[in-house]
């Protein structure tokens, strides 16, 4: 769908009686029932018979309607006092560690509570601007419930530099990740290509054509019981859930993945129940960015920072040593 386009639906004989908001959301793919509900708020949504138009309204066959998309309306991040654990800072660019559970841009479902809203509070005047914009300069993200070091820019010579070093593929950046199974050989490379899943669009996949291309190596750091590995990933490219889909693919997924995960629960039967609930409880992905290493943009020295995993895989890790 563009910004601005007018659809006109006719319901079918078979659709007689269902719900308007379901009706259009299994129409107009993509589109949620609280987006619908908002349009039909705004008035952007009439019926041709001119009958009053409510979500929970009764469709009848043959029954028109006319949906108006309206320009998408630009996001303003507010600065929002939210907590950051900053481990280097100066007038160019920022270093920090990323929590699990922080969205890193704003986004629909997640408007403000992200570490850019973050970011324009603890920054306030020193963002010397992006663009012609003060704000952050977000050069590569990780995933909400992927924890880890990132570094933001802060200047415009900062953005640039670093999101050259991002595109050359010259930065220095490994993950710890806890995968199910021992991975064989125990060091190896991955390359493929990764790009939208073609049986869920909400996935991505290893592609035979199309996508493109990525490279990811692996190292076993840490055999884990019986059931699972601690890897180090370094990162070649740096393409959506690389990790987490290369693992997958080789039929060691990460532990806790919720979309791409789930094929090591098995290997818990000889747990105790205990152990095996506590590990079961683990909701998220056990994927760590513990390591990035750049040139800083204005002295040109080479700069590495490092952080260890979270208290919280760690504790996992100590209940697959369990298993």
């Amino acid at each position: 769908m563009t910004d601005q386009d007018t659809y006109t639906l006719l319901v079918s004989e078979d659709k007689d009686g269902m719900r308007l908001d379901r009706f259009l959301t299994e129409e107009m793919p993509g589109m949620s029932r609280s987006r619908v509900k908002a349009l039909i708020d705004q008035g952007h949504i009439s019926s041709l018979d001119a009958k009053k138009i409510n979500p929970s309204a009764k469709v009848i066959g043959g029954q028109t309607f006319v949906i108006t998309i309206p320009p998408v309306a630009a996001a303003d991040p507010e600065p929002q006092n939210i907590p950051l654990d900053i481990l280097f800072e100066d007038e160019h660019l920022l270093v920090l560690n990323k929590p699990v559970g922080l969205v890193v841009h704003p986004a629909a479902g997640n408007w403000d509570g992200t570490l850019v809203n973050a970011l324009l509070f603890h920054c306030g005047d020193s963002l010397s601007g992006i663009g012609g914009v003060a704000r952050p300069g977000i050069v590569h993200r990780l995933d909400k419930d992927t924890s880890g070091v990132m570094v933001v820019a802060k200047s415009d010579l900062a953005h640039r530099h670093l999101a050259g070093q991002f595109e050359a593929h010259s930065l220095e950046r490994a993950y710890k990740a806890v995968v199910w199974g021992v991975p064989s050989p125990r060091e190896d490379r991955i390359e493929s290509l990764i790009g939208r899943s073609p049986n869920n669009r909400k996935k991505m996949a290893v592609l035979e054509i199309g996508g493109k291309y990525a490279a990811t190596n692996y190292r076993v750091e840490r055999v884990l019981g019986r059931a699972a590995s601690l890897l180090e990933c370094r990162l070649e490219t740096g393409r959506t859930h690389q990790i987490r889909v290369h693992m997958s693919h080789l039929g060691y997924s990460i532990v806790g993945d919720p979309v791409y995960g789930g094929g090591g629960r098995n290997k818990l039967k000889l747990a105790s129940v205990d152990v095996r609930n506590q590990i079961n409880a683990f909701k998220h992905q056990a994927l760590h960015a513990h390591l990035i290493g750049f040139i800083h943009p204005k002295s040109r020295e080479f700069m590495r920072f490092t952080v260890d995993v979270s208290n919280e895989i760690n504790e996992l890790m100590g209940l697959l040593e369990n298993v």
